[in-house]
């Protein structure tokens, strides 16, 4: 199978013993995108819209992290915020790139945060959205989320705790994304990231009140008014902790707030990314 076949899969590289598969499209300044922890995600499924909306200004990167997408681990592998942030800086190393803008999305976002606290010569502009690294209450959704079991009805459930606007989830997007979740080995690297009980995974992949204070990156928050994945209260005290932060909140928006207002998404990042 190739990108001609799948558009999901990129390029690879060996990022220690990860080889990861990954997109790299536009040209310009680097940004770095990292997708969320949906059941079945990949780089290409969480990005696509904006890759297609920015590639005329920035060079794209969007790697999938291990145990998603078509990043391939080692079978003994132990994932923890530590393996993926190691990932990440092997990442920008095989590519030569010493300093990115960077996108996190959801679980992405405490990944962000990760390579802007522990390697901030790394990070030019930081852009959250939706973010996990602060401590909060698990919510249903995310409970739901994290314990996903593949099957359409099940993703079709999931996909409806994602979005505001329910037109958005139709048969064919349910199909493809639970006929993604079920690929041989999915599941099981899904199922091995957050069992049960759930709230150690939201504080583990917290970050602490000190360290978030001390990034200096100017930083662009974005949360959907309306997400039952990750509450809106998690970008509130981010935008407390990080001195040179905005917020934009989306109304009528969930967690899927770059494909529910892709466009004005993309053009609040481009402005953000363009801004002295």
């Amino acid at each position: 199978m190739n990108s001609q076949v799948n558009p999901e899969i990129g390029q690879s590289v060996q990022t220690g013993a990860i080889v990861t598969n990954y997109h790299d499209i536009g040209s310009g300044e680097p940004v770095l995108l990292l997708h969320g922890s949906g059941p079945g995600v990949s780089a290409w499924a969480n990005w696509r819209l904006s890759i297609q909306a920015l590639q005329g200004e920035f060079r794209l990167l969007a790697p999938d992290l291990a145990g998603f997408g078509y990043s391939q681990v080692p079978a003994d592998i132990q994932y923890s915020r530590q393996l993926w942030l190691e990932q990440m800086v092997a990442f920008l190393d095989a590519l030569g790139i010493e300093r990115v803008n960077l996108i996190g999305n959801s679980f992405g976002g405490s990944m962000a945060l990760a390579l802007a606290i522990h390697h901030p010569e790394r990070v030019n502009k930081l852009i959250l959205m939706g973010s996990v690294g602060v401590p909060f209450e698990l919510t249903p959704g995310l409970d739901a989320v994290w314990g996903y079991t593949p099957s359409e009805d099940n993703m079709r459930a999931i996909m409806r705790i994602f979005a505001y606007d329910q037109k958005l989830v139709g048969d064919d997007l349910v199909r493809m994304r639970y006929e993604a979740s079920k690929r041989a080995g999915v599941q099981e690297a899904y199922a091995a990231m957050f069992p049960a009980p759930r709230q150690r995974w939201v504080e583990a992949m917290a970050h602490g009140e000190a360290e978030i204070r001390g990034i200096g990156h100017k930083t662009l928050l974005v949360h959907g008014r309306d997400d039952q994945v990750i509450p809106l209260q998690t970008s509130l005290t981010l935008q407390q902790w990080i001195d040179d932060s905005q917020l934009h909140i989306f109304g009528r928006c969930g967690h899927w707030t770059q494909i529910e207002h892709a466009a004005a998404f993309c053009q609040l990042v481009a402005n953000f990314l363009r801004a002295a």
